[in-house]
């Protein structure tokens, strides 16, 4: 399976490692959707209520930008470039490096797709 080829549309993805400044966790789960180069997901869990995120797809690069509502009632926004990575046993991992924009910190997480 090629890493530039693969459909996101309907994967499901959780949060597997985060940075501390980070909010999402192993009981985040993302439900993502691509139209050709167009991409985006709804997510929630943990200390995430609801959140969204939408952006654009080139190859195994993707770029977007989030903004979610914390259990804290805060809303918070940022920007993320992910590297789109097939596992030996098929499923799609991200790896993450993302930005607040709502806030100071910068951070790397990995989501991987749940069978």
């Amino acid at each position: 399976m090629d890493a530039e080829a693969v459909s996101l549309e309907g994967r499901i993805f959780a949060g597997v490692e985060n940075s501390s400044t980070g909010e999402v966790g192993q009981s985040t789960i993302f439900t993502y959707h691509q139209d050709q180069d167009i991409i985006w997901a709804e997510y929630s869990g943990g200390s995430i209520i609801r959140g969204y995120l939408m952006g654009t797809r080139r190859g195994e690069k993707l770029h977007f930008r989030y903004a979610h509502l914390s259990t804290s009632k805060e809303t918070s926004t940022g920007v993320c470039d992910s590297t789109v990575e097939i596992l030996d046993d098929g499923r799609v991992r991200l790896h993450e490096s993302w930005a607040w924009e709502s806030r100071p910190e910068t951070g790397n997480s990995i989501v991987e797709e749940l069978k």
